[in-house]
């Protein structure tokens, strides 16, 4: 029987170019994308993984968190 999961994804967009892509929920996903299409692929791929090595090893998938986002101004 197949699950589906939903979680929250951050694309960092790099000064040089392409995106860093965290997942705030599964803070050991940590990968990147040339592109924001290929980005969105390899956040897919590391999630699944991720998954399907907890699914074989009995660990818990943990769930969604909803990150907080905000702007902090620091004066110097």
């Amino acid at each position: 029987m197949q699950h589906t999961y939903d979680y929250t994804v951050y694309f960092d967009p790099q000064p040089d170019g392409g995106f860093n892509v965290v997942v705030p929920a599964i803070p050991e996903i940590c990968t990147f994308g040339e592109n924001l299409v290929r980005a969105r692929e390899m956040a897919e791929d590391a999630i699944r993984c991720y998954i399907e090595s907890a699914q074989k090893h009995g660990e818990r998938i943990p769930r969604d968190i909803e990150a907080t986002k905000e702007k902090i101004t620091i004066a110097v």
